[in-house]
């Protein structure tokens, strides 16, 4: 019997990270997810997976702290032996007119978007460069490959996810560890239920509607379990919108 694959997905207590877990559970992984709720509040999460057939686990820690990453992922690795896939998925939103937008604003999008991408993958990295093989994909947007007015801050953490992207892929491809990123446009999640205009919206993207979580967890799942010669590649999942 092949040995279950163990995937790590930040931030997925909902949204996108939660159907990336549920994909991933689907197609055989167990699931390790993370986030700063109670084990309590993560319990529907949990449950969802596990229905899945999956064994399902919640580590809570914040991911833009290096020292609680650390010692997540030790923790992990002394329960579980391992971690396969990492999904970079963990982000906050903080918009705002860049002539208006404070430190305070700025840093806690790069330090939960981007800093934390780098805390987990230097925690889990050395695992998968001992085990020889790894996948690891980052949750960028089309807003870090294009901008996006009152953004700024968005815009230039999820940009620094490709970059990241790119350059550990050089790094590591030698181990057989692949690093890619997607880059989602306009999604139907809670970070943007509030916009207006959304038939404005569709009007720009060809296939003339919202994507979906389940449309970024499937190419999340093509690149971490599929795509075995695919790397250093962001794929936008955007319906067109840029073209």
């Amino acid at each position: 019997m092949t040995e279950r694959k163990i995937a790590l997905i930040t931030g997925a207590t909902r949204g996108i990270g939660l159907c990336t877990a549920v994909t991933l559970a689907k197609a055989g992984c167990d699931i390790i997810i993370n986030g700063i709720c109670s084990e309590e509040e993560a319990k529907p999460a949990l449950d969802e997976i596990r229905a899945c057939g999956a064994n399902a686990y919640y580590y809570q820690f914040d991911v833009s702290k290096n020292d609680a990453v650390v010692e997540a992922v030790e923790k992990m690795i002394a329960e579980h032996g391992k971690i396969d896939v990492l999904v970079n998925n963990a982000g906050i939103t903080k918009d705002g007119l860049f002539v208006r937008m404070d430190a305070a604003q700025w840093e806690a999008v790069i330090n939960v978007n981007l800093s934390s991408a780098f805390y987990v993958t230097h925690a889990v990295i050395k695992h998968m460069m001992k085990a020889r093989t790894g996948s690891i994909v980052s949750l960028s947007s089309v807003v870090g490959l294009h901008g996006n007015p009152g953004q700024a801050n968005y815009s230039a953490s999820k940009a620094g996810l490709v970059g990241l992207t790119k350059s550990l892929a050089k790094e590591f491809g030698s181990r057989n560890i692949r690093v890619n990123a997607v880059a989602p446009g306009f999604i139907m999640t809670a970070m943007t239920e509030n916009l207006t205009n959304t038939e404005e919206y569709m009007k720009m993207i060809p296939l003339r509607r919202m994507g979906t979580p389940e449309d970024v967890a499937k190419v999340i799942k093509f690149l971490a379990l599929d795509a075995d010669y695919v790397t250093g590649q962001v794929l936008e999942v955007a319906g067109g919108l840029i073209i």
